[in-house]
C-alpha cells in the first residue's frame, strides 16, 4: 500500500471525491503542513497554524497508479488558485501535494510541468510540492463527512462556488462529487 497526501481546498470535498475509487482502502480528512503540533479544526480555520486541509489517501499501486491519483486530484478542484477554491480563501485551502518519497516528487512535479506546457489550463498552476512532515487527522466528525450527513454536504457543496468555479475550468463535464 501507498499514500498519497493531498491539499485541494475543503477537505470534505476532497474525501468525498476519492472514497469509492477502486484501489484505495482508505481517505483520511486532516491538516498538513504547518507550525502546530495536533492542530484542531478552529485552530486551522482560523488561518494562524500554516496548515492546510489535506486528505491521505490509502491505495494499492497495483490497482491504481499515483499518476491516477494525481488525475483525480487535478481534474477535481482549480490548480490555478492560489489559497482558495470557490468562497473558501485563505493559506488553509490551498492547492499542494506533500510527498511521501523522492519518487513521488519527482512524478508529481513533472505532473505539474507536463500540464503548465501543455496549457492545459490559462493560467499557471498554483499547487506547491513539497515532502510530508506532519499528517494529524481531523476530529472524528469531519471524517466520511459527505456520505455522513448528505444534506449538510450537499447544502455545503452547493453554496461554496466550488461546482461553479470547476464548470468555469473544466467545462459542463467538471468532475464535481
Amino acid at each position: 500500500m501507498e499514500q498519497a497526501i493531498l491539499a485541494g481546498g475543503c477537505f470534505w470535498c476532497t474525501e468525498a471525491v476519492f472514497k469509492d475509487l477502486n484501489g484505495v482502502s482508505a481517505v483520511e480528512s486532516g491538516y498538513t503542513g504547518g507550525h502546530v503540533e495536533h492542530p484542531t479544526y478552529r485552530q486551522v480555520c482560523g488561518g494562524d497554524t500554516g496548515h492546510a486541509e489535506a486528505i491521505r489517501v490509502t491505495f494499492d499501486p497495483e490497482m491504481i497508479s499515483y499518476d491516477d491519483i494525481l488525475d483525480i486530484f487535478f481534474a477535481t478542484h482549480d490548480p490555478t488558485q492560489l489559497n482558495r477554491q470557490g468562497n473558501d480563501v485563505g493559506t488553509q485551502y490551498r492547492s499542494a501535494i506533500f510527498t511521501t518519497s523522492d519518487e513521488q516528487k519527482k512524478v508529481a512535479e513533472a505532473y505539474i510541468t507536463q500540464l503548465n506546457g501543455a496549457k492545459v489550463f490559462s493560467k499557471p498552476i498554483a499547487t506547491k510540492v513539497g515532502a510530508l512532515e506532519a499528517f494529524y487527522p481531523a476530529e472524528a466528525y469531519h471524517q466520511d463527512y459527505a456520505r455522513r450527513n448528505p444534506v449538510a454536504y450537499g447544502m455545503y457543496r452547493r453554496g461554496c462556488g466550488r461546482d461553479a468555479r470547476l464548470r468555469e475550468v473544466w467545462g459542463a463535464e467538471a468532475a464535481t462529487h
